[in-house]
């Protein structure tokens, strides 16, 4: 059920002190645009409260973008995509530039687990910018100029009502609805979105019952299917590649994977979805990115371990070739990285977005051991808010340096991300 009405009192757009409220219907002057990687390339895409598409001009030429998603049941906007070419030079809509990528990848911001959470008893305070501060992580990002963005998933966190008389929270919108989108991830994430190409993971926030409709309209690479869409409800997608010059990034849609235990059905459809992710990338280096990580502790369990994907263990095992380097995640609410003692990919997570923290998170994951696994080497920072940068180094070695930053641009930590090894700061 939607606890949403376009009827609802909204707040605008105010600053007083450390709060700033961002609650505000969709209107006519709703306009997002960006660019995303799907499968077989790259796509413009728009977001308009308009009632026709605009055009976008690609390398001098006008050319018409064309619907993807009209307006529906609490989604009073009309989204809008065009293919965009390889080896395009320029594009602009309306004319404002879009980001177009560069011959390869030199420098990915991460982030993930964006979104305001309002939950029943988990509240948190959306109109104070110090204690949801995605946006301030998002415009300082934008300023580190990377050439590709990659979200890990978790855009859409505000499902319930904010209580009465809650200041932090009050006349925030909730439910799978467009003014919930517009003020979790659109608004906010407005100049980063206009800063590179994205990468979108497809998060437990954003499956059938939670946030599923938005991310079928709006962000989910493959085409939309209405059936679908309106329901919210879209099975597993397929994985698909992008090429990040010398590497390629394999993206996994792992929304649903049971985290508690070992669901034999998903194992299998897993197992071949890693199998197709990593064959996109032949016998070059190949990095995952899911949304749920595999081998990762929070410590939600104990000391040792707690928080790993008991499912997606059962499916990787076998099917990570040695090719296959890193595993990029988010949905633990920390900046992190593993390596193991086993010959498996290294683990990075960037969940620290804006969300609040995880809990019992350890302070250094090194020497425990996670479902049968034992971290060599790692870094963790709980209670900052903030992104991940991962830089190629320019000496040619095919090393990279994965930083994390808090929301002001300050580095927390820094491993060197070598094959499957790491050594961290």
């Amino acid at each position: 059920m939607t606890h949403f009405s376009l009827a609802m009192p909204r707040v605008g757009v105010c600053v007083a002190g450390a709060w700033l409220c961002l609650g505000a219907p969709a209107n006519a002057t709703d306009n997002f645009h960006w660019v995303q990687y799907v499968p077989g390339g790259l796509e413009a895409r728009v977001a308009t409260g308009r009632q026709e598409c605009p055009g976008i001009v690609i390398d001098g030429q006008t050319r018409p973008m064309s619907v993807r998603s009209g307006p529906g049941p609490d989604y009073p906007v009309l989204v809008c995509v065009a293919p965009l070419p390889s080896g395009a030079k320029e594009a602009a809509i309306e004319g404002v530039p879009l980001a177009l990528p560069g011959a390869r990848a030199e420098r990915i911001l991460v982030i993930g687990d964006t979104g305001c959470r309002l939950k029943g008893k988990l509240v948190q305070a959306c109109n104070d910018i110090s204690r949801w501060p995605f946006r301030i992580g998002a415009d300082i990002g934008a300023e580190f100029k990377p050439d590709l963005i990659l979200h890990v998933g978790d855009f859409h966190y505000r499902e319930s009502s904010c209580p009465l008389d809650n200041r932090g929270c009050a006349g925030t919108p909730f439910g799978d609805a467009w003014d919930v989108w517009r003020a979790d991830f659109f608004s906010p994430g407005e100049t980063l979105l206009n800063a590179a190409p994205w990468v979108f993971v497809r998060g437990n926030h954003e499956e059938c019952e939670r946030g599923g409709k938005g991310w079928a309209r709006a962000l989910d690479p493959y085409p939309w299917k209405e059936e679908e869409g309106v329901t919210g409800c879209l099975g597993p997608a397929r994985p698909f590649a992008v090429d990040l010059g010398g590497v390629t990034l394999g993206v996994l849609d792992v929304s649903t994977a049971d985290d508690a235990k070992v669901n034999e059905q998903q194992v299998a459809w897993y197992r071949a979805a890693f199998a197709s992710a990593i064959a996109q990338g032949g016998d070059g280096p190949v990095w995952l990115t899911l949304h749920r990580p595999i081998w990762v502790t929070d410590g939600s369990t104990g000391k040792n371990q707690g928080g790993d994907n008991k499912t997606l263990a059962a499916a990787a095992r076998d099917a990570l070739k040695p090719n296959v380097q890193l595993l990029i995640s988010g949905h633990h609410h920390v900046f992190e990285a593993m390596s193991y003692v086993e010959d498996l990919p290294s683990a990075l997570v960037s969940g620290h977005g804006g969300d609040e923290f995880s809990p019992d998170v350890p302070a250094s994951p090194v020497g425990l051991t996670v479902n049968g696994v034992t971290v060599k080497a790692g870094i963790a920072r709980p209670g900052i808010y903030g992104f991940s940068m991962l830089e190629r180094l320019r000496d040619g070695s095919g090393k990279w340096n994965f930083t994390g930053y808090d929301i002001h641009g300050q580095k927390i930590g820094q491993c060197l991300v070598e094959g499957r090894n790491l050594a961290c700061e």
